[in-house]
């Protein structure tokens, strides 16, 4: 023991190496497990919060939109066993969406281990899969080491979670050990023959497509690249709910590419010569199930930049594989010149299909769900924050809302439901200053309402947009297509959700009607409060673009 050093517990050295590594907040749901880790965070109170939410899941979802919306990692606490597997969907959510994310889980003692004590779980087998790298912290001397792994590991490379187990006695020893140095992030770049290669093949191209997404962006990176593609000429299109990497008002924005796609674009995808995907890992959302680029050979000429380069050539073969973290590549990309006066027509045309797909269509009922957003895309201040989480709600989000900035939206790449309502708490807790708005079904929102309750604790006022169906729509889309009137498992019976805001001491109004909504919204901003806002629309309209009942029969003409 060193004369210099205060004797601390293990849970108090575990904050402080939070606290110096820059954490500003960790959410989590108490348990026993790790009782010195609240006690040390008693003591860093004012400059490192300890969120308490009312489930793990929503917890994990929390810190995984920190670290979405932040580029730092979230910070999530979770009590052993039962925590643990609720909050492993945040866990998965931050995995496939390249999230930087530390977890800690409370672990039975030691002299417990291997006899499936009480919540006892194996935490290297469980989270193998889901993580970067998964681990124990036996000792207590090696607590400041293992939590500076963890930050370079969350944030080096592809950006994803990480997990420590905290044994129950190890956190209640005591040692006298100094607290590591903020961690540094590392990040590969691209060498200039890879820049030479990528100039001599853009400046090549007929119909070049420029694809952005993945994590590791920042607001100059991104302010940058637009500033260059617009110099070039090039459209640029943005990954699954990657929308915000882009200013989608510029004349260079050509649409997402993801679920739902416009089929124009889809086409421009296949029938570009040549591809430039920065960050986005070309899955299954992006490539709309693999059809737009053959496997594993590209017809399009495709130049790969990835953070990962694991990702290098794991689907597609790129004819110039890069691996870079995004701002590097950015920076070395602002020196190459391209003439790209010969796309101009070819640019034109694409902004145009946009354009039209971003024009509104018609739709069932007396309220118009894509006039609501059309509205707050006009009316919101450029830097809300926007988020939603999975349904066929979803589409209408995508298609007619226009991202003006970085980081206004967070969205599960991963598909999860349940995320945009506690994403959104996370958000509006993490930046009080900015507008938070969440999108949620009515399935959707009830995944996670619960956190409502943390909403209204910490005064976070989001406005949540209730769509309410009465069904799992996507679900029920997909049945009718494929089993057509023969509706099972997918039918809701919900609460009046203006009175469960209302209950949780929140705003809560129901709409009906699309002239309603306007002043509705207004009166939920004046509150000052969490407020919920039930949008009441027509079951049959499904999709921006079709309604259940034309599927139906589709389908059924298709049988006869």
């Amino acid at each position: 023991m060193k004369p210099d050093l205060k004797v601390r517990h293990g849970g108090k050295i575990l904050v402080d190496a939070l606290a110096a590594h820059g954490a500003r907040l960790a959410f989590g749901v108490p348990g026993e497990s790790y009782l010195p880790v609240l006690d040390g965070f008693y003591d860093v109170r004012d400059r490192l919060r300890y969120i308490i939410c009312r489930q793990e899941g929503g917890a994990g979802y929390m810190a995984e939109a920190y670290g979405k919306l932040t580029g730092e990692p979230g910070i999530l606490f979770v009590t052993r066993g039962p925590g643990a597997t609720n909050g492993s969907v945040g866990v998965h959510t931050a995995h496939q969406d390249s999230t930087p994310l530390i977890v800690f889980v409370g672990q039975v003692g030691n002299e417990f281990a291997e006899r499936e004590a009480f919540q006892e779980i194996d935490y290297r087998r469980m989270y193998g899969p889901l993580t970067k790298w998964v681990a124990q912290i036996d000792r207590i001397e090696r607590i400041p080491e293992y939590v500076s792994h963890a930050y370079h590991c969350a944030t080096a490379g592809r950006p994803g979670p990480v997990l420590l187990a905290l044994p129950e006695d190890m956190l209640f020893a005591e040692a006298a050990v100094a607290d590591a140095p903020h961690y540094k992030r590392v990040q590969a770049a691209p060498t200039p023959a890879d820049m030479r290669a990528l100039a001599e093949l853009l400046q090549k191209a007929e119909r070049p497509l420029v694809i952005l997404g993945g994590s590791g962006w920042t607001r100059a990176a991104v302010d940058a690249f637009r500033a260059w593609a617009e110099r070039c000429g090039l459209p640029v299109g943005c990954a699954f709910r990657c929308q915000d990497l882009f200013d989608n008002r510029s004349a260079n924005y050509a649409g997402d590419i993801g679920i739902g796609i416009n089929p124009k674009l889809a086409q421009r995808v296949k029938d570009a010569d040549v591809l430039l995907v920065i960050g986005a890992r070309l899955g299954e959302m992006t490539t709309s199930a693999y059809t737009l680029l053959d496997v594993p050979v590209p017809k399009q000429k495709l130049i790969h930049v990835h953070a990962g380069a694991e990702e290098l050539g794991r689907v597609y073969q790129a004819t110039l594989p890069i691996n870079s973290g995004m701002v590097p590549f950015v920076e070395a990309i602002a020196s190459v010149k391209l003439d790209g006066a010969r796309w101009g027509a070819y640019l034109r045309a694409v902004r145009e299909d946009y354009s039209a797909w971003h024009a509104l269509g018609t739709m069932p009922g007396a309220l118009h769900y894509g006039e609501v957003v059309r509205w707050l895309s006009e009316q919101l201040p450029e830097d809300a924050i926007v988020t939603n989480g999975a349904g066929n709600f979803a589409s209408w989000l995508h298609r007619h809302f226009a991202y003006k900035g970085f980081r206004t939206q967070l969205g599960p790449t991963s598909g999860s439901m349940g995320y945009g309502f506690p994403a959104a708490v996370g958000a509006k807790i993490a930046a009080p200053e900015r507008t938070v708005v969440a999108f949620c079904g009515d399935g959707d929102f009830l995944m996670n309402g619960q956190e409502f309750a943390t909403a209204v604790q910490y005064d976070a006022a989001v406005i949540v947009l209730v769509v309410n169906n009465g069904m799992y729509g996507t679900i029920r889309m997909h049945q009718e297509r494929e089993y057509p009137e023969r509706i099972s498992g997918t039918q809701l019976v919900n609460p009046d959700f203006a009175a469960y805001a209302q209950v949780f001491g929140g705003h809560g109004e129901i709409v009906e009607r699309t002239e309603q909504f306007a002043p509705a919204f207004e009166r939920a901003v004046a509150s000052g409060k969490p407020a919920i806002l039930e949008l009441r629309i027509d079951p049959d309209a499904i999709t921006p673009s079709t309604t259940l009942s034309a599927i139906r029969q589709k389908a059924l003409a298709s049988r006869s």
